[in-house]
């Protein structure tokens, strides 16, 4: 019996040994197959996202899990506006995928489209990186433009930069640190292409040693230049069309014949030629081009072209607002009679204390506001000495340096040289016009160093004149000195001279920087 129950023991055990054994040799087998299967379906499985959760969603038996947060807005820009190219406006469209996680879980991913709208044009823009775009010459101008003008704004809340020559202070400036940032931004990177068409003397001439000197004395400099000039047109900023109005009314307008024709179409040919040749000015219609002119008929040349007098920057001594000057394009330039074509004994005088005339002027009558001024003060009073000719033997300079104030009314035009020199006389000038803009008028405050009469108060002109206290006449007489550098003519010219103050009222004009406002 014992050895029945032996036998059956005996033979279950070989029967679960056999199907032990069976089902390890079906794991073995089945193994490879499921690894190869896997294989094959990866790597010559569908390829698409969608096909393969399109597949896969079939089999999955967990809930899917709630989608990630939307990308965080982006950080705003650490760099100034100034500094950032003007953008179209941006919008952001998201797109929403489904993936598949190791867990056989379907994941909600958001892709971002970037789309740009400019005014006519909508394209999209792709994640994948791209190639750095070269920028055009005109581009890395317009770059370095808009570096210049945050560094500008920025000087308002920076210190006093140190400088060898001259530090701007004062009230004689409306803001004296940005004007001396701007002063030190034009000096490092202010570059001007002088157009070489044309033949002396119409062009790249001009008188140096005459009421119009500025004409001349400018081109003299920007021809010698440089500094400033570029002959790379590529690489300028301002463009310079060196023609003279004095010598086109001394050689190309016949005397007495009131034909201004002549002039009109010398400078009208002169445009189309530039024109022609090169792309600059039409590139800009002009808006980067300037002329200079201290002739009466300078405004009127200018609008021999259309988009001279309307668009280019106009460096005129007769700054009349009546006669379509406009501040803020165009740049009023001091007249200076040169009469030896040197500062030579015109610049200097005695002391307050030693100035016993109060008010000083002598000149012709014409223009509307002279004869005013002669009918109420000629010969009438001996601290207004006012005299249409001198006295023989006495020197019209040395009654400058004698005067506390000197007297500058308009002649025919608004511009008058005798600014300029009762500056270099170290005199108070009395302003009397209408409509006009004093050089330099976006940098320098006037009202601190000069008085300002309209013409309907000449009758007061003495009460005007005795009601400023003697310190705040000693203030006023300081300023003068300091400023007066920003009017003397050297050659070669020199730091933050007349030369320097005329480039530098051009160079904030290309920027369209208005240093008042900053």
């Amino acid at each position: 019996m014992r050895d029945a129950n032996v036998d059956g023991k005996f033979r279950n055990m070989s029967a679960c040994s056999s199907t032990t054994s069976y089902s390890t040799k079906l794991f073995l087998f089945m193994v490879p197959l499921v690894l190869i299967s896997a294989f094959v379906f990866v790597n010559i499985g569908p390829k698409t996202p969608t096909s393969f959760l399109t597949s896969l969603s079939t089999t999955s038996h967990l809930p899917p899990s709630p989608p990630l947060p939307p990308a965080p807005a982006p950080a705003p820009s650490p760099l100034p506006p100034e500094i950032l190219p003007s953008l179209p406006a941006t919008s952001l469209s998201t797109k929403v995928e489904s993936i598949q996680d190791d867990y056989n879980r379907t994941i909600q991913m958001n892709l971002i489209n970037v789309t740009t709208t400019s005014s006519n044009v909508t394209s999209t823009a792709s994640l994948e990186p791209k190639k750095r775009r070269v920028l055009s010459n005109l581009e890395k101008i317009e770059f370095e433009l808009q570096k210049a003008r945050a560094s500008i704004k920025a000087a308002s809340m920076d210190d006093p930069v140190d400088d060898p020559d001259y530090v701007p202070l004062g009230p004689m400036y409306w803001n004296a640190k940005v004007f001396h940032r701007s002063y030190l931004e034009m000096e490092k990177q202010f570059k001007i292409y002088v157009y070489k068409e044309g033949e002396p003397p119409l062009f790249h001439d001009g008188p140096c040693k005459s009421i119009y000197s500025m004409e001349g004395s400018f081109i003299y400099e920007m021809e010698t230049d440089t500094r400033f000039r570029t002959n790379n047109p590529d690489k300028a900023h301002a463009f310079y069309l060196p023609f003279s109005v004095v010598k086109m009314v001394r050689f190309v307008y016949e005397r007495n014949s009131r034909d201004f024709s002549p002039i009109r179409n010398t400078v009208r040919d002169y445009i189309n030629l530039v024109g022609d040749k090169y792309p600059y000015w039409n590139r800009s219609i002009g808006a980067d081009h300037f002329i200079l002119s201290c002739h009466d008929w300078g405004p009127e040349a200018s609008f021999s072209h259309p988009h001279l007098g309307h668009n280019s920057i106009r460096a005129l001594c007769n700054a009349n607002t009546s006669e379509r000057f406009k501040p803020r394009k165009d740049v009023s330039i001091p007249e200076i009679n040169l009469r030896t074509g040197s500062l030579t004994g015109l610049v200097g005088g005695p002391s307050p204390s030693s100035r016993p005339i109060l008010a000083f002027f002598a000149g012709g009558v014409h223009g509307p506001v002279r004869p005013v001024l002669l009918e109420h003060w000629e010969n009438k009073d001996n601290d207004i000495r006012v005299h249409k000719y001198l006295p023989r033997g006495t020197s019209y300079s040395d009654m400058m340096r004698n005067s506390k104030f000197c007297i500058c009314p308009s002649g025919y035009e608004v511009a008058s040289p005798r600014i300029v020199e009762a500056l270099y006389s170290g005199c108070v000038p009395v302003l009397i016009n209408s409509g006009y803009v004093p050089p330099f008028s976006d940098v320098l405050n006037w009202k601190s160093f000069s008085v300002i009469v309209s013409v309907e108060d000449i009758p007061n002109l003495k009460t005007i004149l005795t009601a400023i206290s003697p310190r705040q006449y000693l203030r006023m007489y300081r300023r003068v000195l300091k400023v007066r550098r920003h009017f003397e003519v050297n050659s070669p010219a020199k730091r933050f001279d007349v030369f320097h103050m005329i480039l530098h009222s051009i160079w904030v004009r290309r920027l369209n920087v208005r240093i008042r406002e900053v």
